[in-house]
């Protein structure tokens, strides 16, 4: 004999406001699952093949043999496209400037690259970050979707237990208890979105930070001829890159 409680009766007794909580419910879930699994792939892709671009990029002979090996992975490496979009702002300007060797002209070197560094950054972040607003938002509003479903539910739990006559404890704890199951469902929905919301923010911000110092050696070569040596500047001391990153991720 099937049980008068339990979800499958629960949904059997929704009216049309239950209905659209529990679809709302899916399809916050269905979106967020979603989201996981593109940007969790997305970032272990990003982290895998960062180091080698970059490692790519400095093995490469010349700026055009590095142009030519990046070039093809500029489509989906943040470390790629920063590189080509950098050794183009170059060679753009080394084509339209005037022939004078001045100290404005250098200056002009310096801007007109990292004006184009910051913009390649900046749109980069732009394409890491996407779906994590989604991410976040149904994170911080499923809960309160699954409360007002059952706030309602015990709303029409009551009324049918008034109507009918029935003031028994056994009587009012089957529906109302039925009704606890949209609360349950939007944490459900909520706590892996929390959860990935936040992994995926610390991803990135470890992505950008090696971004950003990739864009620090590049200015530098592109714009003096040599790679910037750390270790070789009086009075500096080198720190490593991955302890750098670490405490500026747990910042």
């Amino acid at each position: 004999m099937q049980s008068p409680y339990g979800f499958s009766a629960f949904i059997q007794q929704l009216d049309a406001i239950g209905v659209t909580v529990v679809l709302v419910l899916i399809a916050m879930s269905v979106v967020s699952w979603y989201l996981i699994a593109v940007k969790a792939t997305r970032t272990w892709q990003v982290r895998r093949r960062g180091e080698s671009v970059v490692t790519r990029f400095w093995d490469a002979p010349s700026l055009d043999g590095a142009f030519q090996l990046l070039r093809g992975h500029h489509g989906y490496e943040p470390a790629a496209q920063l590189a080509t979009d950098a050794i183009s702002a170059a060679q753009h300007f080394q084509s339209h400037r005037q022939q004078a060797e001045r100290i404005g002209d250098r200056s002009s070197v310096d801007d007109f690259i990292t004006r184009v560094l910051r913009q390649t950054i900046i749109r980069e972040t732009a394409r890491l970050e996407s779906g994590l607003t989604a991410l976040a938002s149904i994170g911080s509003t499923a809960p309160f979707v699954g409360l007002f479903g059952t706030v309602w539910g015990i709303y029409h739990a009551l009324l049918g237990i008034s109507t009918g006559g029935f003031t028994t404890l056994d009587k009012v704890a089957g529906p109302v208890a039925e009704a606890l199951i949209m609360t349950a469902a939007g944490l459900a929905v909520a706590i892996p979105a929390v959860f990935a919301y936040n992994a995926l923010t610390r991803a990135n911000r470890l992505i950008i930070a090696e971004m950003d110092g990739f864009a620090h050696d590049l200015h530098t070569y592109l714009t003096t001829g040599a790679k910037l040596d750390i270790n070789s500047t009086p009075g500096v001391t080198r720190i490593p890159a991955r302890s750098a990153l670490a405490a500026e991720a747990r910042a």
